[in-house]
């Protein structure tokens, strides 16, 4: 009854404020234009609609639904009809988004899946709560807290797992080569997960994946150059992978391409609001000091994705290679609400340095490549010069023969072609300085 009150109340509050120049329009001589903005601004037709409605639910609806339920689902329909990424979220929706943004929850740091309706451990994340409990690669969790969890799906055993930091959670574990079960307790802690790794694909190569812009991101991408060229202080070339990145957070984008850029803009956003009118720029300082790099994108590669990519290709300084991206250059801005609830709002569009709008176009890729398998025909033994009897041994000494890779990529051959293109830029470079120095 209350909430019927309120919103009646409300209807009539808002009628009784109209001004009374409204009911006598041809005696104040407003201008059209007013009195249209003054429709626009107060639709009292569209508001005696929805009390109308929200009563004949509330009264006969198959089965009683809660005044405050009716009320949320009417603010979420607010934004329904906006556009695809303009949101309202609920305290769950709004933990989980705070959680993916900052890369953070509470829990034990533990990588798990299923086996054989099992909860097994796949790794315990370094220096986490698990791992310094003792809890192993291979573990089977068999009880959580005193209740089995077998058959148990694994994203529901990972709501168990997780928790606020300091509070503690007793395991029951099996673990090949014991004679019985293990109990293991541990208290929960602050887990950090990293969307940034790299390695080494090749000797001259690095490869940097990440899956995610989270706040953490553009500090972690920095951490992980500095590694690879640690480990190859001659570093020739490096691969970006974002695909199936679906975006997240514009600074920590800005970030990264801000790493591997000397200066200029990175992206700039337009909307309605005067805050929405921002241009984001690199600083001066290329991390890898003109070493050619390559961008993996494709359909899955979104927003933030979308804004290292097209800042990189603006600027000349990467190949972008794959397939077209998602095209999300819309901007969204989380407003709170109070009470653990926020609105998701899109707030601007997004530009890349050389002014294209990527909003359901995307970046077109400077070399498409299709994802498609890699095989590799038989081919039968063929003779060789070094196989003749008598052949002539090599003059000069040094004898080259193919480098083997440090891992084998050929089961990803978007991969694949972006380390040949590498190698290609490698190898036009040496020329190209070849060329100048003759004829100097």
């Amino acid at each position: 009854m209350y909430t019927k009150y309120f919103i009646t109340t409300l209807t009539a509050a808002l009628i009784s404020a109209l001004p009374i120049a409204a009911a006598n329009a041809d005696t104040e001589a407003k201008t059209t234009d007013e009195q249209a903005t003054q429709d626009e601004r107060l639709p009292l037709r569209e508001l005696r609609l929805f009390t109308q409605v929200f009563e004949q639910i509330r009264r006969g609806y198959v089965e009683e639904v809660a005044d405050t339920e009716l009320l949320e689902n009417a603010i979420a329909g607010l934004l329904l009809e906006l556009d695809p990424h303009s949101v309202y979220l609920n305290q769950t929706d709004y933990e989980e988004l705070q959680e993916s943004a900052t890369g953070e929850y509470g829990g034990l740091g533990l990588q798990v899946g299923s086996e054989r309706g099992m909860i097994k451990v796949i790794a315990p994340i370094d220096d986490s709560p698990a791992a310094k409990a003792g809890i192993e690669a291979g573990d089977f969790i068999v009880e959580v807290d005193g209740t089995p969890v077998r058959g148990m799906a694994v994203q529901k055993a990972i709501d168990k797992l997780r928790g606020e930091k300091g509070t503690s959670i007793k395991l029951t574990l099996f673990r090949e080569g014991e004679d019985g079960p293990l109990d293991i307790t541990v208290v929960r802690g602050t887990i950090q997960v990293s969307s940034v790794r790299s390695r080494i694909i090749e000797p001259g190569y690095g490869y940097v994946r990440v899956s995610q812009f989270q706040v953490s991101s553009g500090k972690d991408f920095k951490k992980e150059l500095l590694s690879l060229k640690e480990k190859e202080p001659a570093l020739k070339g490096l691969i970006i992978d974002l695909r199936n990145n679906p975006g997240g957070l514009v600074p920590a984008s800005v970030e990264i391409a801000d790493a591997v850029l000397d200066g200029g803009t990175v992206v700039y956003t337009e909307g309605r609001l005067p805050s929405a009118n921002i241009s984001f720029d690199a600083e001066s300082g290329d991390l890898l000091e003109g070493t050619p790099i390559v961008v993996l994108i494709n359909g899955g590669s979104a927003s933030a994705s979308e804004i290292v990519a097209g800042a990189l290709q603006d600027h000349q300084r990467a190949a972008i290679i794959g397939t077209q991206s998602f095209g999300k250059g819309s901007v969204q801005t989380v407003i709170p609400l109070g009470d653990g609830r926020a609105v998701k709002l899109t707030t601007a569009r997004y530009f890349t340095p050389n002014g294209r709008s990527i909003q359901a176009e995307g970046i077109v890729p400077d070399i498409i490549v299709e994802p498609a398998e890699i095989r590799f025909y038989k081919k039968r033994k063929q003779v060789r010069e070094a196989d003749l009897d008598g052949h002539l041994e090599q003059a000069d000494s040094k004898k080259t023969k193919a480098k083997d890779r440090d891992e084998n990529i050929t089961d990803d051959n978007q991969l694949y072609e972006a380390l040949n293109v590498l190698k290609g830029f490698q190898l036009l470079g040496k020329r190209v300085a070849s060329v100048a120095e003759t004829q100097e």
